[in-house]
């Protein structure tokens, strides 16, 4: 399983990060040891002291494609799902810095936390709304109606640099609201106003 990423797919998460607008879909990957077990909270590493929450948007990958004509690619997933990419900010802006790459920041294990996946016919695809609650306060709201890249879109430039197949999942990117987590948090997800996970954080 491939752990695909998409980063700076919404305008206001850019403008939080002071970054620059993409030409074309930012791509990052994270290893299948990067995903948190069910059941089990997010353990803040020890190598950082900065560790922020971005809630996404999820598609499971149905079947082997490559190089996918946007047209097709809504035939390569049939499922949602909702998770978070952990990143350890202060490890990826000195990465960064250095000119070095940052996937250390990104990829660490326990950096991927999955919810559970449901048939994309749930879904009106043209806007998928979310949200994510961190105790008790609601800190993340996003709706896909506002990504830079739709899904479609993505599936197909990805699939023009790595072969996608059954059981990859792509983060499709957050939105405005990311922010650093501390032990004892509890997250909540949701998925068009339905509470679709809990995570506790230690």
């Amino acid at each position: 399983m491939k752990i695909i990423c998409i980063g700076l797919n919404y305008e206001q998460h850019i403008k939080d990060l002071g970054w620059e607008k993409p030409d074309e879909p930012l791509i990052f990957l994270k290893p299948d040891s990067a995903v948190i077990p069910k059941k089990n909270p997010f353990i803040i590493p020890a190598f950082s002291d900065d560790i922020h929450y971005e809630t996404e948007v999820l598609v499971k990958i149905n079947k082997v494609g490559k190089c996918i004509s946007q047209t097709f690619a809504h035939k390569y997933y049939d499922e949602i799902g909702l998770g978070i990419d952990f990143c350890a900010r202060d490890l990826q802006l000195k990465l960064k810095a250095e000119g070095h790459p940052w996937e250390k920041s990104k990829g660490f294990d326990g950096s991927a936390f999955m919810g559970p996946f449901f048939p994309k016919e749930q879904f009106d695809l043209s806007g998928i709304h979310y949200s994510l609650v961190r105790n008790g306060e609601k800190v993340q709201v996003g709706n896909t109606k506002d990504m830079i890249f739709q899904i479609d879109e993505i599936i197909s430039y990805v699939s023009q640099y790595f072969t996608l197949k059954k059981g990859d999942v792509i983060f499709t990117g957050t939105t405005a609201g990311e922010g650093r987590v501390a032990s004892k948090d509890i997250l909540e997800g949701y998925l068009q106003d339905k509470k679709v996970f809990e995570l506790k954080v230690r």
